[in-house]
């Protein structure tokens, strides 16, 4: 059994800056994670990406963004269940929380935080017949590392943010990049559409419009793809990958039958005291949570965490009195014996 103070339902963004605000306080947090590594669907969906909107970063990466907050937080030595996904939630009569993963971990701790972004998620894949046999073998839904795709020839279908940003990186990366989709209109940002289009005009990428994959084919991975575009004959591509991109399916999962109130696929929280959720030492924050002038936004998760932390607290503290301090007063001591703190001025008289 493990347990800690805070167990953490996810470790994206929201999850470890949680870890670093609750050490501050000394509180040891666990987090578990369907992943196999800590940084979320920023991480899995979108590494390479910049975020614009994360303070004091006028751009970041999203993985730049995770290794910063496991570097924050490497001072509270947290720890990690990976690749496990939390399936039921007890509480016992002394308060404390008992969660079991679907390989059977067993965690226990008086205070629990969803921070499962968006929950566990699925790619919308397309309807083809052999889809399955070419999973991890030529067809992928998501872009991790664009190094994989050097030299390679890349179908991208979608119409949306994610299809034409890849094809606009890609370009850059892969011998040949074809974007299909189904419509000759898209969903995505004007400046990315407008990029698209000029590097069709350089012929440095293929735009294929009012079309769709019909058929994969290949002996034990892909080769070729078939295209049906409206009004003509099917066409044949020879394709190294092919990488549809078609959004996601959020669903919550195990956790919307832990008796939680549950609005539009999210958790219901108290917004106007501290996020915790119907349940008390069950709190919600990050994109998971919903409440009057919710935006989902990671640095409005971090706000969250914060304020949830201080609550938190007085959950696993109910004898003390709590002070709020700031780190630029008494520094940052953390469980490994390392310690951060503002030099000294040095005081000395003047004769």
């Amino acid at each position: 059994m493990i347990k800690t103070d805070i167990l953490i339902i996810g470790a994206g963004p929201v999850g470890l800056f949680t870890v670093f605000e609750a050490g501050l306080l000394k509180m040891k947090c666990h987090l578990i994670d369907t992943l196999p590594k800590a940084g979320g669907q920023c991480s899995e969906l979108y590494p390479k990406k910049p975020i614009y909107d994360i303070p004091a970063y006028p751009e970041i990466l999203a993985d730049e963004l995770t290794n910063k907050l496991l570097e924050q937080s490497k001072q509270f030595e947290p720890g990690f269940t990976f690749r496990e996904r939390a399936e039921t939630l007890k509480k016992s009569s002394d308060g404390l929380f008992t969660v079991v993963t679907d390989k059977g971990t067993v965690h226990q701790a008086p205070v629990v935080v969803i921070a499962g972004g968006l929950g566990s998620f699925e790619p919308r894949k397309p309807t083809l017949s052999n889809l399955e046999k070419y999973e991890g073998n030529g067809v992928r839904y998501s872009i991790q590392d664009p190094e994989v795709y050097r030299g390679k020839k890349v179908v991208i279908a979608g119409g949306g943010d994610s299809a034409l940003d890849w094809t606009i990186i890609l370009a850059d990366i892969a011998s040949e990049v074809t974007l299909i989709h189904r419509s000759n209109e898209f969903r995505g940002a004007l400046s990315s559409v407008e990029k698209v289009q000029s590097l069709k005009d350089k012929k440095r990428i293929k735009v294929i419009t009012s079309s769709q994959v019909e058929k994969l084919e290949g002996e034990s991975r892909l080769e070729s793809i078939s295209i049906k575009t409206s009004g003509e004959k099917s066409q044949k591509i020879l394709v190294d990958y092919f990488i549809p991109l078609f959004g996601l399916l959020p669903k919550l999962g195990p956790i919307s039958e832990w008796g939680l109130e549950i609005e539009k696929n999210a958790i219901k929280v108290n917004n106007s005291l501290d996020y915790q959720t119907n349940i008390k030492g069950v709190f919600a924050v990050g994109d998971v949570n919903t409440y009057p002038g919710k935006l989902k936004l990671i640095l409005c998760g971090f706000h969250e965490a914060t304020v949830m932390c201080q609550y938190a607290y007085r959950i696993i503290n109910p004898e003390k009195k709590f002070l709020l301090k700031y780190t630029t007063v008494t520094g940052v001591s953390g469980f490994d014996g390392t310690t951060k703190s503002t030099p000294k001025t040095l005081v000395k008289k003047i004769l």
